[in-house]
């Protein structure tokens, strides 16, 4: 993880075409700019982790609806 300290107004730039800057720091709130392309996803992480974990849960709940198909095509033999 590469760290860096940055000052109110400052900026740094990802590849060619991300930049992050510094808009506002009050108390131990930190705002940032992100600029990017259109096709880059940009969400919290917190936001991030909750659709990935809801996503896993829904893959388990398919596959446990298949387990119960496959079940139930087993009973009716």
């Amino acid at each position: 993880m590469l760290v860096l300290g940055r000052r109110k107004g400052e900026s740094i730039i990802i590849g060619d075409d991300i930049e992050i800057s510094i808009i506002d720091i009050q108390n131990e709130v930190v705002k940032i700019g992100i600029n990017a392309p259109r096709q880059v996803s940009i969400v919290r992480k917190e936001i991030y982790e909750e659709v990935r974990e809801a996503n896993r849960e829904a893959v388990r709940n398919v596959r446990e609806a298949g387990a119960i198909s496959r079940l139930w095509k087993r009973e009716e033999k």
